[in-house]
Protein backbone atom coordinates (compact mmCIF):
# COMPACT_ATOMS: atom_id res chain seq x y z
CA UNK A 1 0.00 0.00 0.00
CA UNK A 2 1.68 3.18 -1.14
CA UNK A 3 0.84 6.80 -1.68
CA UNK A 4 2.55 9.55 -3.59
CA UNK A 5 3.19 13.06 -2.28
CA UNK A 6 4.73 15.83 -4.31
CA UNK A 7 5.73 19.25 -3.01
CA UNK A 8 2.52 21.17 -2.21
CA UNK A 9 1.55 24.25 -4.08
CA UNK A 10 2.47 27.61 -2.61
CA UNK A 11 -0.13 28.96 -0.18
CA UNK A 12 -2.62 31.50 -1.39
CA UNK A 13 -2.17 35.07 -0.31
CA UNK A 14 -5.89 35.51 0.34
CA UNK A 15 -7.74 34.48 3.45
CA UNK A 16 -11.27 33.21 3.96
CA UNK A 17 -13.65 35.02 6.29
CA UNK A 18 -14.43 32.81 9.27
CA UNK A 19 -12.01 30.09 10.32
CA UNK A 20 -14.81 27.53 10.51
CA UNK A 21 -15.52 27.75 6.78
CA UNK A 22 -12.62 25.43 5.91
CA UNK A 23 -11.54 24.06 9.29
CA UNK A 24 -10.59 20.44 9.82
CA UNK A 25 -11.98 19.57 13.25
CA UNK A 26 -10.79 16.53 15.19
CA UNK A 27 -13.23 14.86 17.55
CA UNK A 28 -11.76 13.67 20.84
CA UNK A 29 -13.82 11.20 22.86
CA UNK A 30 -12.03 11.93 26.14
CA UNK A 31 -12.50 8.60 27.90
CA UNK A 32 -10.88 6.79 24.96
CA UNK A 33 -8.16 9.18 23.78
CA UNK A 34 -5.42 9.19 26.43
CA UNK A 35 -5.27 8.37 30.15
CA UNK A 36 -3.12 10.78 32.13
CA UNK A 37 -3.50 9.32 35.64
CA UNK A 38 -3.39 5.59 34.93
CA UNK A 39 -6.91 4.66 36.08
CA UNK A 40 -7.87 3.08 32.76
CA UNK A 41 -10.13 5.97 31.77
CA UNK A 42 -9.11 8.78 29.44
CA UNK A 43 -9.06 12.28 30.93
CA UNK A 44 -8.26 15.93 30.25
CA UNK A 45 -4.67 15.51 31.41
CA UNK A 46 -4.26 12.79 28.81
CA UNK A 47 -5.79 14.93 26.08
CA UNK A 48 -3.55 17.84 27.03
CA UNK A 49 -0.44 15.64 26.79
CA UNK A 50 -1.36 14.63 23.22
CA UNK A 51 -2.16 18.08 21.85
CA UNK A 52 1.23 18.30 20.07
CA UNK A 53 0.28 15.14 18.16
CA UNK A 54 -2.88 16.85 16.91
CA UNK A 55 -0.91 19.95 15.96
CA UNK A 56 1.52 17.78 13.97
CA UNK A 57 -1.37 15.91 12.37
CA UNK A 58 -2.47 19.19 10.84
CA UNK A 59 -5.98 19.78 12.22
CA UNK A 60 -7.35 23.23 13.05
CA UNK A 61 -9.55 22.54 16.04
CA UNK A 62 -10.33 19.92 18.67
CA UNK A 63 -13.91 19.02 19.60
CA UNK A 64 -14.20 17.41 23.02
CA UNK A 65 -17.13 15.12 23.78
CA UNK A 66 -18.72 15.74 27.22
CA UNK A 67 -16.50 15.95 30.28
CA UNK A 68 -19.06 17.53 32.64
CA UNK A 69 -20.03 16.21 36.06
CA UNK A 70 -22.24 13.23 35.30
CA UNK A 71 -23.37 9.85 36.67
CA UNK A 72 -22.29 8.49 33.25
CA UNK A 73 -25.56 6.76 32.42
CA UNK A 74 -24.88 7.68 28.78
CA UNK A 75 -21.14 8.34 28.68
CA UNK A 76 -21.48 11.90 29.94
CA UNK A 77 -24.42 12.96 27.80
CA UNK A 78 -26.40 12.95 31.06
CA UNK A 79 -25.11 16.14 32.67
CA UNK A 80 -25.58 16.83 36.39
CA UNK A 81 -23.63 20.10 36.47
CA UNK A 82 -22.80 22.06 33.32
CA UNK A 83 -20.18 24.18 35.09
CA UNK A 84 -18.14 21.38 36.65
CA UNK A 85 -15.77 18.71 35.34
CA UNK A 86 -16.47 15.12 36.27
CA UNK A 87 -13.70 13.89 38.62
CA UNK A 88 -12.96 10.99 36.28
CA UNK A 89 -11.80 13.56 33.72
CA UNK A 90 -10.13 16.08 36.02
CA UNK A 91 -10.98 19.57 37.27
CA UNK A 92 -11.79 23.02 35.92
CA UNK A 93 -8.11 23.84 36.32
CA UNK A 94 -7.31 20.94 33.96
CA UNK A 95 -9.83 22.28 31.45
CA UNK A 96 -8.32 25.75 31.71
CA UNK A 97 -4.80 24.37 31.16
CA UNK A 98 -5.95 22.33 28.16
CA UNK A 99 -7.60 25.35 26.54
CA UNK A 100 -4.52 27.51 27.12
CA UNK A 101 -2.13 24.86 25.77
CA UNK A 102 -4.28 24.30 22.70
CA UNK A 103 -4.34 28.01 21.94
CA UNK A 104 -0.56 28.24 22.32
CA UNK A 105 -0.30 25.48 19.69
CA UNK A 106 -2.70 27.30 17.37
CA UNK A 107 -5.54 24.83 17.98
CA UNK A 108 -9.08 25.95 18.71
CA UNK A 109 -11.25 24.13 21.25
CA UNK A 110 -14.90 23.19 20.78
CA UNK A 111 -16.83 21.63 23.67
CA UNK A 112 -19.99 19.56 23.65
CA UNK A 113 -23.16 21.21 24.93
CA UNK A 114 -26.14 19.04 25.89
CA UNK A 115 -29.25 21.28 26.00
CA UNK A 116 -32.01 18.79 25.19
CA UNK A 117 -31.86 16.96 28.50
CA UNK A 118 -30.03 16.81 31.81
CA UNK A 119 -29.14 13.99 34.14
CA UNK A 120 -31.77 12.82 36.58
CA UNK A 121 -29.15 13.80 39.16
CA UNK A 122 -29.23 17.45 38.10
CA UNK A 123 -30.27 19.59 41.08
CA UNK A 124 -33.31 20.92 39.22
CA UNK A 125 -34.66 17.44 38.55
CA UNK A 126 -33.95 16.14 42.04
CA UNK A 127 -35.84 19.09 43.51
CA UNK A 128 -38.70 18.54 41.05
CA UNK A 129 -39.07 14.98 42.29
CA UNK A 130 -38.85 16.00 45.95
CA UNK A 131 -41.34 18.84 45.67
CA UNK A 132 -43.94 16.80 43.79
CA UNK A 133 -46.78 17.78 41.42
CA UNK A 134 -47.23 21.51 41.03
CA UNK A 135 -43.59 22.30 41.78
CA UNK A 136 -42.21 25.17 39.63
CA UNK A 137 -39.17 22.93 39.01
CA UNK A 138 -41.40 20.40 37.25
CA UNK A 139 -42.28 23.07 34.70
CA UNK A 140 -38.63 23.07 33.63
CA UNK A 141 -39.09 19.49 32.41
CA UNK A 142 -42.00 17.69 30.77
CA UNK A 143 -44.04 16.22 33.62
CA UNK A 144 -47.54 15.04 32.72
CA UNK A 145 -50.34 12.97 34.22
CA UNK A 146 -50.79 9.59 32.61
CA UNK A 147 -53.65 8.24 30.55
CA UNK A 148 -55.97 5.45 31.61
CA UNK A 149 -58.41 5.19 34.49
CA UNK A 150 -55.67 5.62 37.07
CA UNK A 151 -53.02 7.38 35.01
CA UNK A 152 -51.24 4.07 34.52
CA UNK A 153 -50.50 4.64 30.80
CA UNK A 154 -47.89 7.04 29.39
CA UNK A 155 -49.14 10.51 28.35
CA UNK A 156 -48.53 9.72 24.67
CA UNK A 157 -47.09 7.03 22.42
CA UNK A 158 -43.58 8.48 21.95
CA UNK A 159 -40.75 5.97 22.05
CA UNK A 160 -37.24 6.49 23.38
CA UNK A 161 -34.40 6.58 20.88
CA UNK A 162 -32.76 3.99 23.14
CA UNK A 163 -35.82 1.73 23.09
CA UNK A 164 -39.00 1.38 25.11
CA UNK A 165 -41.39 4.20 26.01
CA UNK A 166 -40.13 7.78 26.21
CA UNK A 167 -41.90 8.22 29.55
CA UNK A 168 -41.13 7.03 33.07
CA UNK A 169 -43.62 7.18 35.93
CA UNK A 170 -42.62 8.72 39.25
CA UNK A 171 -43.65 7.50 42.69
CA UNK A 172 -46.29 10.23 42.94
CA UNK A 173 -47.96 9.04 39.74
CA UNK A 174 -46.84 11.68 37.24
CA UNK A 175 -44.75 10.81 34.20
CA UNK A 176 -41.70 12.60 32.81
CA UNK A 177 -40.42 12.67 29.23
CA UNK A 178 -37.01 11.33 28.20
CA UNK A 179 -36.31 10.89 24.51
CA UNK A 180 -33.20 8.94 25.46
CA UNK A 181 -32.53 7.01 28.69
CA UNK A 182 -34.77 7.42 31.78
CA UNK A 183 -31.74 8.99 33.44
CA UNK A 184 -31.90 11.80 30.84
CA UNK A 185 -35.11 13.84 31.40
CA UNK A 186 -35.87 16.33 28.63
CA UNK A 187 -35.87 20.04 29.43
CA UNK A 188 -38.99 22.06 28.69
CA UNK A 189 -37.67 24.89 26.50
CA UNK A 190 -40.97 26.71 26.72
CA UNK A 191 -39.97 27.59 30.28
CA UNK A 192 -37.97 30.86 30.39
CA UNK A 193 -35.76 29.59 33.21
CA UNK A 194 -34.31 26.94 30.90
CA UNK A 195 -33.38 29.49 28.24
CA UNK A 196 -31.88 31.80 30.87
CA UNK A 197 -29.79 28.99 32.35
CA UNK A 198 -28.29 27.97 29.04
CA UNK A 199 -27.44 31.52 28.08
CA UNK A 200 -25.52 31.65 31.35
CA UNK A 201 -23.81 28.32 30.61
CA UNK A 202 -22.71 29.59 27.20
CA UNK A 203 -21.13 32.65 28.77
CA UNK A 204 -19.40 30.56 31.44
CA UNK A 205 -17.52 28.49 28.87
CA UNK A 206 -16.93 31.38 26.49
CA UNK A 207 -15.35 33.26 29.38
CA UNK A 208 -13.17 30.17 29.95
CA UNK A 209 -11.87 30.69 26.42
CA UNK A 210 -13.55 27.94 24.40
CA UNK A 211 -13.91 28.69 20.71
CA UNK A 212 -17.27 27.07 20.19
CA UNK A 213 -19.88 24.46 20.99
CA UNK A 214 -21.10 21.31 19.35
CA UNK A 215 -24.83 21.32 20.16
CA UNK A 216 -26.04 17.81 20.99
CA UNK A 217 -29.52 16.90 19.69
CA UNK A 218 -29.88 20.44 18.34
CA UNK A 219 -33.06 19.37 16.56
CA UNK A 220 -34.80 18.15 19.72
CA UNK A 221 -35.19 21.07 22.10
CA UNK A 222 -38.72 22.12 21.09
CA UNK A 223 -41.62 19.68 21.06
CA UNK A 224 -44.86 20.07 19.13
CA UNK A 225 -47.57 21.86 21.08
CA UNK A 226 -49.69 19.45 23.08
CA UNK A 227 -47.17 16.59 22.67
CA UNK A 228 -49.36 14.78 20.10
CA UNK A 229 -49.18 11.05 19.48
CA UNK A 230 -46.92 9.99 16.63
CA UNK A 231 -48.77 6.80 15.80
CA UNK A 232 -47.23 3.41 15.19
CA UNK A 233 -44.14 1.74 16.55
CA UNK A 234 -40.48 1.43 15.50
CA UNK A 235 -40.36 5.22 15.61
CA UNK A 236 -36.56 5.25 15.79
CA UNK A 237 -36.53 4.13 12.16
CA UNK A 238 -38.05 7.48 11.24
CA UNK A 239 -35.15 9.39 12.79
CA UNK A 240 -33.71 11.73 10.19
CA UNK A 241 -36.15 10.48 7.58
CA UNK A 242 -39.57 11.86 8.49
CA UNK A 243 -41.35 14.67 10.32
CA UNK A 244 -41.61 13.93 14.04
CA UNK A 245 -43.39 15.93 16.77
CA UNK A 246 -40.35 15.93 19.02
CA UNK A 247 -37.63 16.67 16.44
CA UNK A 248 -36.84 19.51 14.03
CA UNK A 249 -39.66 21.79 15.20
CA UNK A 250 -39.43 25.32 13.86
CA UNK A 251 -39.33 26.77 17.37
CA UNK A 252 -35.71 25.70 17.86
CA UNK A 253 -34.54 28.47 15.57
CA UNK A 254 -35.58 31.22 17.97
CA UNK A 255 -33.28 29.60 20.56
CA UNK A 256 -30.32 29.58 18.20
CA UNK A 257 -30.87 33.18 17.13
CA UNK A 258 -30.61 34.09 20.79
CA UNK A 259 -27.41 32.10 21.14
CA UNK A 260 -25.88 33.69 18.06
CA UNK A 261 -26.15 37.14 19.61
CA UNK A 262 -24.13 35.87 22.58
CA UNK A 263 -21.48 34.23 20.40
CA UNK A 264 -21.11 37.41 18.37
CA UNK A 265 -20.37 39.40 21.52
CA UNK A 266 -17.07 37.57 21.92
CA UNK A 267 -13.91 38.12 19.85
CA UNK A 268 -12.13 35.69 17.56
CA UNK A 269 -15.09 34.05 15.82
CA UNK A 270 -16.75 31.85 18.45
CA UNK A 271 -19.00 29.29 16.78
CA UNK A 272 -21.72 26.70 17.33
CA UNK A 273 -22.23 23.48 15.38
CA UNK A 274 -25.58 21.71 15.17
CA UNK A 275 -25.98 17.99 15.56
CA UNK A 276 -29.29 18.03 13.74
CA UNK A 277 -30.85 14.89 12.30
CA UNK A 278 -33.34 16.21 9.75
CA UNK A 279 -35.26 14.62 6.87
CA UNK A 280 -33.41 16.67 4.22
CA UNK A 281 -30.29 18.77 3.84
CA UNK A 282 -32.60 21.66 3.06
CA UNK A 283 -34.05 21.36 6.58
CA UNK A 284 -30.51 21.14 7.96
CA UNK A 285 -29.70 24.43 6.23
CA UNK A 286 -32.28 26.16 8.41
CA UNK A 287 -29.95 25.73 11.39
CA UNK A 288 -27.13 27.67 9.73
CA UNK A 289 -28.90 30.73 8.46
CA UNK A 290 -26.78 33.88 8.93
CA UNK A 291 -28.31 34.74 12.31
CA UNK A 292 -28.26 31.20 13.73
CA UNK A 293 -25.52 28.57 14.07
CA UNK A 294 -22.33 28.39 12.00
CA UNK A 295 -22.19 24.74 10.91
CA UNK A 296 -24.36 21.63 10.94
CA UNK A 297 -23.22 18.04 10.65
CA UNK A 298 -23.91 16.43 7.29
CA UNK A 299 -25.38 13.09 8.32
CA UNK A 300 -26.73 12.49 4.83
CA UNK A 301 -23.12 12.36 3.61
CA UNK A 302 -22.01 10.12 6.48
CA UNK A 303 -24.66 7.56 5.57
CA UNK A 304 -23.90 7.51 1.83
CA UNK A 305 -22.38 4.26 0.51
CA UNK A 306 -19.14 4.12 -1.47
CA UNK A 307 -20.90 4.64 -4.79
CA UNK A 308 -20.09 7.37 -7.30
CA UNK A 309 -23.66 8.21 -8.30
CA UNK A 310 -24.96 8.37 -4.74
CA UNK A 311 -21.96 10.38 -3.54
CA UNK A 312 -22.35 12.90 -6.35
CA UNK A 313 -26.03 13.33 -5.55
CA UNK A 314 -25.45 14.06 -1.85
CA UNK A 315 -22.47 16.33 -2.60
CA UNK A 316 -24.59 18.35 -5.03
CA UNK A 317 -27.56 18.57 -2.67
CA UNK A 318 -25.37 19.51 0.29
CA UNK A 319 -23.61 22.32 -1.53
CA UNK A 320 -26.86 23.56 -3.05
CA UNK A 321 -28.61 23.63 0.35
CA UNK A 322 -25.84 25.59 2.07
CA UNK A 323 -25.30 28.14 -0.71
CA UNK A 324 -28.49 30.22 -0.14
CA UNK A 325 -27.74 30.61 3.60
CA UNK A 326 -24.04 31.35 3.02
CA UNK A 327 -22.93 28.51 5.29
CA UNK A 328 -20.12 26.05 4.67
CA UNK A 329 -20.94 22.46 3.85
CA UNK A 330 -19.51 19.98 6.31
CA UNK A 331 -18.27 16.47 5.61
CA UNK A 332 -17.85 13.61 8.07
CA UNK A 333 -17.35 9.86 7.79
CA UNK A 334 -17.21 8.66 11.42
CA UNK A 335 -18.06 9.74 14.95
CA UNK A 336 -18.67 8.28 18.41
CA UNK A 337 -22.23 7.14 17.54
CA UNK A 338 -21.65 5.12 14.37
CA UNK A 339 -19.55 2.18 13.21
CA UNK A 340 -16.17 3.39 11.94
CA UNK A 341 -16.17 3.87 8.19
CA UNK A 342 -13.28 1.44 7.72
CA UNK A 343 -15.72 -1.24 8.90
CA UNK A 344 -18.86 0.11 7.24
CA UNK A 345 -17.08 0.09 3.88
CA UNK A 346 -15.88 -3.45 4.58
CA UNK A 347 -19.48 -4.66 4.52
CA UNK A 348 -22.17 -4.64 1.83
CA UNK A 349 -24.02 -1.34 1.39
CA UNK A 350 -27.44 -0.86 2.93
CA UNK A 351 -26.74 -2.25 6.41
CA UNK A 352 -27.02 1.11 8.18
CA UNK A 353 -24.47 2.89 10.34
CA UNK A 354 -24.27 0.46 13.28
CA UNK A 355 -22.79 -2.91 12.32
CA UNK A 356 -21.57 -5.90 14.26
CA UNK A 357 -19.77 -7.67 11.43
CA UNK A 358 -16.09 -7.04 10.63
CA UNK A 359 -16.45 -7.60 6.89
CA UNK A 360 -13.47 -7.57 4.52
CA UNK A 361 -10.84 -5.62 6.48
CA UNK A 362 -8.52 -5.01 3.49
CA UNK A 363 -11.38 -3.79 1.31
CA UNK A 364 -12.76 -1.59 4.08
CA UNK A 365 -9.43 0.10 4.76
CA UNK A 366 -8.75 0.73 1.08
CA UNK A 367 -12.17 2.31 0.60
CA UNK A 368 -11.84 4.29 3.84
CA UNK A 369 -8.54 5.83 2.72
CA UNK A 370 -10.03 6.73 -0.68
CA UNK A 371 -13.17 8.14 0.96
CA UNK A 372 -11.05 10.33 3.24
CA UNK A 373 -9.19 11.89 0.32
CA UNK A 374 -12.51 12.54 -1.44
CA UNK A 375 -13.95 14.15 1.71
CA UNK A 376 -10.93 16.38 2.29
CA UNK A 377 -11.05 17.60 -1.32
CA UNK A 378 -14.62 18.91 -1.03
CA UNK A 379 -15.42 22.58 -0.35
CA UNK A 380 -16.12 23.43 3.27
CA UNK A 381 -15.19 22.02 6.65
CA UNK A 382 -14.31 18.41 7.50
CA UNK A 383 -14.48 16.35 10.69
CA UNK A 384 -12.13 13.56 11.74
CA UNK A 385 -13.00 11.12 14.52
CA UNK A 386 -10.14 10.05 16.75
CA UNK A 387 -8.37 6.94 15.47
CA UNK A 388 -9.66 7.10 11.92
CA UNK A 389 -6.28 8.56 10.93
CA UNK A 390 -4.86 5.20 12.05
CA UNK A 391 -7.31 3.27 9.89
CA UNK A 392 -8.86 1.73 12.99
CA UNK A 393 -11.73 -0.67 12.39
CA UNK A 394 -14.65 -1.02 14.75
CA UNK A 395 -14.10 -3.64 17.43
CA UNK A 396 -17.03 -5.84 16.46
CA UNK A 397 -16.37 -8.76 18.81
CA UNK A 398 -16.59 -7.10 22.22
CA UNK A 399 -18.09 -9.51 24.75
CA UNK A 400 -21.58 -8.53 25.83
CA UNK A 401 -20.48 -8.34 29.46
CA UNK A 402 -18.09 -5.42 28.80
CA UNK A 403 -20.49 -3.31 26.76
CA UNK A 404 -21.64 -0.02 28.27
CA UNK A 405 -23.82 1.54 25.57
CA UNK A 406 -27.19 2.10 27.32
CA UNK A 407 -29.15 1.34 24.15
CA UNK A 408 -27.60 -2.15 24.12
CA UNK A 409 -29.57 -2.96 27.26
CA UNK A 410 -32.93 -1.60 26.12
CA UNK A 411 -35.17 -3.51 23.74
CA UNK A 412 -36.33 -2.12 20.39
CA UNK A 413 -34.03 0.90 20.37
CA UNK A 414 -30.79 1.57 18.55
CA UNK A 415 -28.69 -1.51 17.91
CA UNK A 416 -26.49 -0.53 20.85
CA UNK A 417 -23.12 -1.36 19.32
CA UNK A 418 -21.51 2.07 19.72
CA UNK A 419 -18.90 0.69 22.11
CA UNK A 420 -17.06 -0.74 19.11
CA UNK A 421 -16.00 2.72 17.90
CA UNK A 422 -15.16 3.89 21.44
CA UNK A 423 -12.39 1.42 22.29
CA UNK A 424 -9.32 3.40 23.50
CA UNK A 425 -6.95 4.19 20.65
CA UNK A 426 -3.38 2.81 20.46
CA UNK A 427 -0.33 5.04 20.75
CA UNK A 428 2.52 2.53 21.08
CA UNK A 429 3.36 -0.90 19.69
CA UNK A 430 3.49 -2.52 23.12
CA UNK A 431 2.28 -1.95 26.67
CA UNK A 432 -0.74 -2.92 28.74
CA UNK A 433 -2.97 -0.56 26.78
CA UNK A 434 -0.75 0.26 23.78
CA UNK A 435 0.24 3.60 25.27
CA UNK A 436 -3.27 4.70 26.18
CA UNK A 437 -2.26 4.79 29.84
CA UNK A 438 -0.42 2.89 32.54
CA UNK A 439 -3.48 1.24 34.05
CA UNK A 440 -5.14 -0.70 31.23
CA UNK A 441 -8.22 0.52 29.36
CA UNK A 442 -11.90 0.70 30.23
CA UNK A 443 -12.81 -1.34 27.14
CA UNK A 444 -10.62 -4.24 25.97
CA UNK A 445 -8.36 -3.50 23.01
CA UNK A 446 -7.73 -6.12 20.31
CA UNK A 447 -4.30 -7.72 19.83
CA UNK A 448 -4.01 -6.01 16.43
CA UNK A 449 -3.95 -2.55 18.06
CA UNK A 450 -0.15 -2.43 18.41
CA UNK A 451 0.42 -2.72 14.69
CA UNK A 452 -2.06 0.10 14.08
CA UNK A 453 -0.59 2.43 16.71
CA UNK A 454 0.78 5.91 16.18
CA UNK A 455 4.26 4.57 16.91
CA UNK A 456 3.96 1.79 14.33
CA UNK A 457 2.68 4.07 11.57
CA UNK A 458 4.79 7.17 12.10
CA UNK A 459 7.41 7.47 9.35
CA UNK A 460 5.91 4.66 7.25
CA UNK A 461 5.11 6.34 3.90
CA UNK A 462 2.43 3.76 3.15
CA UNK A 463 0.60 4.08 6.45
CA UNK A 464 -2.81 5.57 6.90
CA UNK A 465 -1.46 8.03 9.49
CA UNK A 466 1.07 9.43 7.04
CA UNK A 467 -1.64 9.62 4.36
CA UNK A 468 -3.72 11.82 6.67
CA UNK A 469 -0.73 13.97 7.57
CA UNK A 470 0.11 14.45 3.90
CA UNK A 471 -3.49 15.16 2.92
CA UNK A 472 -3.95 17.75 5.66
CA UNK A 473 -0.68 19.44 4.73
CA UNK A 474 -1.65 19.71 1.05
CA UNK A 475 -5.17 20.84 1.95
CA UNK A 476 -3.81 23.60 4.15
CA UNK A 477 -1.37 24.90 1.52
CA UNK A 478 -3.17 24.44 -1.80
CA UNK A 479 -5.17 27.53 -2.84
CA UNK A 480 -7.84 25.39 -4.50
CA UNK A 481 -8.74 23.44 -1.37
CA UNK A 482 -10.64 24.36 1.78
CA UNK A 483 -13.48 26.86 1.74
CA UNK A 484 -15.80 27.05 -1.24
CA UNK A 485 -19.36 26.61 -2.42
CA UNK A 486 -19.14 24.50 -5.57
CA UNK A 487 -17.21 21.98 -7.63
CA UNK A 488 -17.00 21.66 -11.40
CA UNK A 489 -17.86 18.11 -12.37
CA UNK A 490 -15.78 16.60 -15.15
CA UNK A 491 -16.66 13.84 -17.59
CA UNK A 492 -15.62 10.47 -16.19
CA UNK A 493 -16.26 6.74 -16.65
CA UNK A 494 -19.12 5.07 -14.79
CA UNK A 495 -18.24 4.57 -11.14
CA UNK A 496 -15.68 7.41 -11.14
CA UNK A 497 -16.13 10.87 -9.65
CA UNK A 498 -14.05 13.69 -11.13
CA UNK A 499 -14.27 17.35 -10.25
CA UNK A 500 -12.22 20.49 -10.62
CA UNK A 501 -11.46 23.27 -8.17
CA UNK A 502 -9.02 26.16 -8.61
CA UNK A 503 -5.79 24.59 -9.90
CA UNK A 504 -6.87 21.19 -8.61
CA UNK A 505 -8.63 18.03 -9.81
CA UNK A 506 -9.87 15.11 -7.74
CA UNK A 507 -10.69 11.72 -9.26
CA UNK A 508 -12.21 8.90 -7.19
CA UNK A 509 -12.64 5.39 -8.54
CA UNK A 510 -15.40 3.78 -6.44
CA UNK A 511 -15.43 0.57 -8.47
CA UNK A 512 -13.69 -2.69 -7.73
CA UNK A 513 -11.72 -2.59 -10.99
CA UNK A 514 -8.82 -0.57 -12.41
CA UNK A 515 -10.06 2.33 -14.52
CA UNK A 516 -8.13 4.35 -17.12
CA UNK A 517 -8.73 8.12 -17.30
CA UNK A 518 -7.02 10.92 -19.21
CA UNK A 519 -4.12 12.34 -17.21
CA UNK A 520 -5.46 15.53 -15.55
CA UNK A 521 -2.14 16.93 -14.35
CA UNK A 522 0.64 16.33 -11.83
CA UNK A 523 -0.02 13.83 -9.06
CA UNK A 524 -0.25 15.41 -5.61
CA UNK A 525 -1.51 12.52 -3.52
CA UNK A 526 -3.18 9.12 -3.87
CA UNK A 527 -4.16 6.35 -1.49
CA UNK A 528 -2.83 3.68 -3.88
CA UNK A 529 -0.09 3.59 -6.53
CA UNK A 530 -1.25 5.17 -9.78
CA UNK A 531 0.41 4.08 -13.03
CA UNK A 532 0.89 6.69 -15.76
CA UNK A 533 0.94 5.24 -19.28
CA UNK A 534 1.34 7.75 -22.10
CA UNK A 535 -1.34 10.37 -21.38
CA UNK A 536 -3.54 8.04 -19.35
CA UNK A 537 -3.69 7.36 -15.63
CA UNK A 538 -4.59 3.89 -14.36
CA UNK A 539 -6.61 4.22 -11.17
CA UNK A 540 -6.66 1.03 -9.09
CA UNK A 541 -9.90 -0.10 -7.48
CA UNK A 542 -11.13 2.17 -4.67
CA UNK A 543 -8.57 4.90 -5.29
CA UNK A 544 -8.79 8.67 -4.99
CA UNK A 545 -6.12 10.86 -6.57
CA UNK A 546 -5.40 14.56 -6.12
CA UNK A 547 -3.90 16.35 -9.13
CA UNK A 548 -2.35 19.78 -9.56
CA UNK A 549 -3.48 21.36 -12.84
Amino acid sequence: MTQHLAAPAAPTSGTHTGWWRDAVIYQVYPRSFADGNGDGMGDLEGVRSRLPYLKDLGVDAVWLSPFYASPQADAGYDVADYRAIDPMFGTLLDADALIRDAHELGLRVIVDLVPNHSSDQHEWFKRALREGPGSPLRARYHFRPGKGANGELPPNDWESIFGGPAWTRTEDGEWYLHLFAPEQPDFNWDNPAVADEFRSILRFWLDMGVDGFRVDVAHGLVKAEGLPDLGGSDQVKLLGNDVMPFFDQDGVHEIYRSWRTILDEYPDDRIAVAEAWTPTVERTANYVRPDELHQAFNFQYLGTPWDAAELRAVIDSSLAAMRPVDAPATWVLSNHDVTRHATRFANPAGLGTQLRTAGDRELGLRRARAATLLMLALPGSAYIYQGEELGLPDVTDLPDEVRQDPSFFRAAGQDGYRDGCRVPIPWTVAGSSYGFGSGGSWLPQPASWGGLSVEAQTGDPGSTLELYRSALAVRREHPGLGAGTAVEWLESPEGVLAFRRDGFVCTANTTGETVRVPLPGRTLLANETVMIVDDMAELPADTTVWWAV
